[in-house]
C-alpha cells in the first residue's frame, strides 16, 4: 500500500512538474517572447507577396509618350502546396504539354519550395483567366497582374530604348540581393538596361491569410501591415521622335545607323541603327524563327550599328587633319600645297580624285576633298601625335554616355604598328591615315561627337539620351549623372578654318546638293573602302546652322556608295525637320526625299568589285 501511494505521489508530482514546465514555456512565449514566436505562428497562415511597381515611362525632348505599361498576366506556384498530381489538369488549362508544366515546376522548387515563383508570364488573357476560374482545384497555385512594356507613337529606337525581359538564372543569381526573383522582368539593352534601377522602382509587400491548401483567403488586418510599391522614374529624353522616325523611314531597305546630338550639350536628339527590331517583341513571348532570324541573320538586327560599328571615316576625317596641321604647325590658314593629281611615295603614286588640283590652302582642300593634302599633312606628322589628338576628340577611347553597348574604335599608334608588322613598316604604311582610310575605324556616334565640337569650336560634350528623371508620385527631378565637358586645346582660330571649309562643302563642294533652303551649314561627305571587294560605305557629317549650331549629324550606309549620294541626303533632311518643323515640299526637297527612299544598301549576298576611293 505505502509503495503504491509512494509511486501515485512521485507520478502526480511529475505530471504537476511538466504542467509547470509547460504553463512557464507558454507565459514566457506570451508575454516575452511575443514578437519573436508571434512571427513564426503567422507565417503558417499568411503569406508575403511581393507587389510590382510600375516600371517608369519614357518621354521624347517634347514630352511624347514613347513606352510606358500594359497589363501582363503570371501564374505563380509554390511547390510545397502544389500537388504534382494536378500537372495534368494545369496543362490542360494552359493548353501546354504536361512536360512544360512539371519542368517549370522543376524550376520553381529549385529556386524556393516555399515561396511563389513565376512560372507562366504574358499569359492571354482568356488563358489567365480558365486558370483563374480552376484556382479551387489547384492549390499552391496563385496569380499575379503584372506589367510589360507598352511602346507608343511610329518611332522603334529600338537600340537606344532597349528592351525587357525576362531575368535569367545567371542574372537572378547575381541579384539576388537586390530583391528580384524567378520571373521578373529586367532592362537588357539601350536604356532598359542603363537605368534599370531608377526604371525599376522598389517592390512593396502584401500579406494575405492562407488555408492549410495555400489558398489565399483575404487580406491580412485589411492591409494595415501591406507596404505600398514605389514606382520608377520616367525618363525624359532628348530625342526628337520626328527626327528619330524620319531618319527610321529614309533607312528602309539600308544597313547603317545615324546620330544626331545637339551641339551646345550633347543631348542626342536622334539615335537610328538598322536593321533593327520591334522592341515589343522582345517584351513578351517570342517564336523560334523570329528569335532564330534576330540572333543568327547576317543583317545583325540586334548590333547596334551607331556606337558599335567600326568603320574607316573615310573623307569625314579630313576636316580633323586639318585641326591638328593647323594646331600642330605643318600648315597654315594661307599655306597652299600643290596637287598634280596625286603623292608620289616610295615609287608608288597614291592618286588624288578628281585629277590634278593644283595650289590650295587648307578650306579649299577641305571643299574639293583634295587627297594630296591630307597625304602631304600625315606625312608631316607621325602616328603618335595622330593618336594623340584623336583620343582628344573621342576617337579610340569609350565615350561617356548613357548606352553601354559601345565600340572604342581603333587608331593606330607606332606600338600597334610594331605589333601588327613585326618585320617592320615605313609611310607607306600609315599614309592613308591622312584621308580617313587604312588601319582605322570609328563609330557613327564618334564621328557625330568630333563634328560637333567642331561646331560649338571645341568643346567635347558627354553624349547622352536622358535629360532627366522624374519621380511620377513625388515630382522629385534628377539630373543624368554626366562627366564635365573637355576643351580641345585648339586654337578657335583654326576650328574658325576648318568650320569655313565645312560651309564651302556645302555651297560649293560635294554637299551644295543636300544644302538646306535658307538655312546655311557645314558638311563634309566621305565614302569609305569596304572589305571583301564590296560597294563602299556612304558617310556624312554636318552641322546647322552655320553660325550658331543647332543639331550636329553624323550618318553612315554600309555598302551604298558615294557619301554625297545616300548619306548626305538622310541628314540633311533630318537637320531641316529640327530646325524648321518640316520637310520643305519644294521640288529640290521633294526629288531630295524620293532619291534617298529609292537608294539601298547592297546586299550581303551579293559581293561587288568596286574601286575604293575617298571622297
Amino acid at each position: 500500500m505505502i509503495d503504491y501511494r509512494v509511486r501515485a505521489r512521485i507520478f502526480v508530482g511529475v505530471i504537476a512538474l511538466l504542467l509547470g514546465l509547460l504553463v512557464l514555456r507558454l507565459a514566457q512565449m506570451q508575454l516575452w517572447q511575443t514578437e519573436l514566436y508571434a512571427g513564426e505562428s503567422r507565417s503558417n497562415a499568411v503569406r508575403e507577396q511581393r507587389v510590382i511597381p510600375a516600371r517608369g515611362a519614357i518621354y521624347d525632348r517634347n514630352g511624347v509618350l514613347l513606352v510606358d505599361n500594359a497589363p501582363a498576366y503570371s501564374l505563380l506556384i509554390t511547390p510545397r502546396y502544389f500537388d504534382p498530381k494536378n500537372i495534368p489538369l494545369l496543362a490542360r488549362l494552359l493548353e501546354v504539354p504536361d512536360s512544360v508544366v512539371a519542368n517549370r515546376l522543376a524550376q520553381a522548387r529549385a529556386w524556393s519550395a516555399y515561396r511563389p515563383s513565376r512560372v507562366f508570364t504574358d499569359l492571354p488573357f482568356e488563358t489567365f483567366s480558365r486558370v483563374v476560374e480552376n484556382l479551387y482545384r489547384l492549390p499552391g497555385v496563385q496569380y499575379e497582374i503584372d506589367q510589360r512594356r507598352r511602346y507608343h507613337t511610329p518611332v522603334r529606337a529600338a537600340h537606344a530604348l532597349g528592351y525587357v525581359r525576362e531575368i535569367t538564372r545567371a542574372e537572378l543569381e547575381q541579384l539576388r540581393d537586390d530583391g528580384y526573383a524567378m520571373g521578373d522582368r529586367i532592362g537588357k539593352a539601350g536604356l532598359e538596361k542603363f537605368y534599370e534601377k531608377a526604371l525599376r522602382g522598389v517592390p512593396g509587400r502584401a500579406f494575405k491569410l492562407v488555408n492549410i491548401h495555400g489558398q489565399e483567403i483575404k487580406s491580412y488586418r485589411d492591409g494595415a501591415e501591406d507596404v505600398p510599391p514605389i514606382s520608377g522614374y520616367d525618363l525624359h529624353l532628348g530625342i526628337d521622335y520626328r527626327v528619330q522616325a524620319l531618319a527610321e523611314s529614309l533607312f528602309v531597305g539600308k544597313r547603317g545607323a545615324a546620330v544626331a546630338l545637339d551641339p551646345n550639350n550633347g543631348e542626342i536628339i536622334a539615335l537610328v541603327s538598322m536593321p533593327d527590331f520591334d522592341p515589343e517583341v522582345l517584351s513578351g513571348p517570342i517564336d523560334p524563327a523570329t528569335w532564330r532570324y534576330l540572333t543568327t541573320s547576317p543583317e545583325k538586327p540586334l548590333f547596334n550599328r551607331a556606337t558599335m560599328s567600326g568603320v574607316p571615316p573615310g573623307s569625314t576625317w579630313k576636316p580633323f587633319m586639318a585641326l591638328v596641321g593647323l594646331q600642330e604647325g605643318v600648315i597654315t590658314a594661307r599655306s597652299t600645297i600643290y596637287c598634280p593629281g596625286g603623292y608620289m611615295l616610295g615609287g608608288r603614286l597614291f592618286r588624288c580624285h578628281g585629277g590634278a588640283h593644283g595650289s590650295l590652302d587648307v578650306r579649299e582642300a577641305i571643299q574639293l576633298s583634295c587627297n594630296t593634302f591630307f597625304f602631304t599633312v600625315m606625312m608631316r606628322l607621325d602616328v603618335n601625335t595622330l593618336r594623340r589628338w584623336a583620343n582628344r576628340f573621342g576617337f579610340g577611347v569609350p565615350a561617356p554616355m548613357d548606352i553601354a553597348e559601345q565600340n572604342p574604335g581603333l587608331i593606330p599608334d607606332s606600338a600597334y604598328y610594331n605589333r601588327r608588322y613585326p618585320r617592320g613598316w615605313t609611310a607607306g604604311y600609315t599614309i592613308n591615315l591622312g584621308i580617313g582610310q587604312g588601319d582605322m575605324t570609328v563609330t557613327p556616334m564618334q564621328l557625330a561627337r568630333y563634328v560637333a565640337a567642331i561646331a560649338n569650336g571645341g568643346t567635347l560634350y558627354p553624349p547622352h539620351l536622358v535629360r532627366e528623371l522624374v519621380h511620377p508620385e513625388t515630382g522629385e527631378i534628377l539630373k543624368p549623372q554626366l562627366p564635365p565637358p573637355e576643351h580641345i586645346p585648339i586654337k578657335p582660330e583654326h576650328f574658325q578654318v576648318v568650320r569655313e571649309g565645312m560651309r564651302r562643302v556645302m555651297e560649293a563642294g560635294t554637299g551644295r546638293w543636300v544644302q538646306i533652303p535658307g538655312i546655311p551649314s557645314g558638311g563634309k561627305t566621305g565614302t569609305a573602302q569596304a572589305p571583301g571587294g564590296r560597294k563602299d560605305h556612304s558617310l556624312f557629317i554636318m552641322f546647322a546652322p552655320y553660325d550658331a549650331p543647332k543639331i550636329a549629324i553624323a550618318v553612315f550606309v554600309e555598302n551604298a556608295g558615294f557619301g554625297a549620294t545616300v548619306a548626305a541626303p538622310i541628314a540633311s533632311l533630318m537637320a531641316e525637320l529640327y530646325l524648321t518643323g518640316e520637310v520643305a515640299t519644294t521640288p529640290q526637297r521633294r526629288y531630295l526625299l524620293e532619291h534617298v527612299l529609292r537608294q539601298r544598301s547592297q546586299p550581303l549576298d551579293e559581293p561587288s568589285v568596286t574601286q575604293a576611293a575617298s571622297r
